[in-house]
């Protein structure tokens, strides 16, 4: 796959957020993962008014085909937090944008059991009601897999559970279908890309840097994450130029 402006494929920068929150007092590690709802909201700002609009990975997934062209970012927040429907829900709904929420079904209603030990702090995250709110405001849920393992680990029959089992809980607690998937930690080997498919989605995201280009592996997009420490000009950067390109 050639880099996008060589060839003028439509370019599609996947952006990952985690939580859309002030850094908790006493937290030392991970502080990247949060993004203060004021630079949420500027970096919103400046996407609306450089003439870009926000999408969710489903609404993105015609430009990622080449079948349509614009000025378009998909925005993707992983693991479900309550922040992400207290502060982002307004202002994507402020730009008339949209965007994914990636639910760890298993830990629904509760807090980020799989690195709450290591980071010292639990995080709420949203409830089966919450994600209906999220979906009724024209959000997206995807799925996250059952547990947040690194699925490269994981036996066959596990592995099966954590990716079609996420599906199948989010569904019934949704009622609609769920075509979008995440891997934890971007963990994607052949492996689990082939069971993702075998479930039905219909795209999935990884952590490899890079902004996304039409005809790419739908399975393995890459994305840019958006960290606490950018400044409106990083930001812009990462998302608008080939910055994060010659680093994936």
């Amino acid at each position: 796959m050639n880099k996008a402006g060589k060839t003028g494929n439509q370019v599609v920068p996947v952006l990952m957020y985690h939580n859309i929150a002030p850094v908790p007092a006493g937290l030392r590690t991970y502080r990247s993962l949060y993004v203060s709802p004021a630079k949420f909201a500027r970096q919103m700002w400046l996407l609306h008014q450089l003439g870009y609009t926000g999408l969710s990975m489903s609404a993105a997934l015609p430009y990622l085909r080449g079948e349509r062209r614009g000025r378009v970012v998909a925005i993707t927040l992983d693991d479900g937090y309550v922040d992400n429907l207290d502060a982002a829900l307004p202002v994507l709904q402020a730009f008339g944008f949209s965007a994914t929420a990636y639910m760890v079904s298993g830990s629904i209603g509760r807090f980020n059991v799989w690195d709450a030990e290591r980071l010292g702090i639990r995080k709420p995250l949203m409830s089966a009601a919450d994600m209906r709110r999220w979906s009724d405001a024209g959000m997206e849920i995807g799925a996250h897999t059952r547990t947040h393992p690194r699925l490269s680990q994981c036996a066959d029959a596990v592995l099966h559970g954590e990716i079609h089992g996420c599906k199948a809980d989010l569904e019934d607690r949704l009622g609609c279908a769920v075509t979008q998937f995440c891997y934890p930690y971007g963990d994607a080997d052949d492996r689990a890309v082939a069971v993702v498919r075998e479930a039905g989605y219909a795209a999935a995201t990884t952590t490899r840097r890079g902004r996304a280009v039409a005809g790419a592996d739908l399975w393995r997009l890459p994305r840019i994450q958006v960290a606490r420490h950018h400044l409106l000009p990083q930001f812009a950067m990462r998302v608008l130029t080939r910055y994060e390109d010659r680093r994936a």
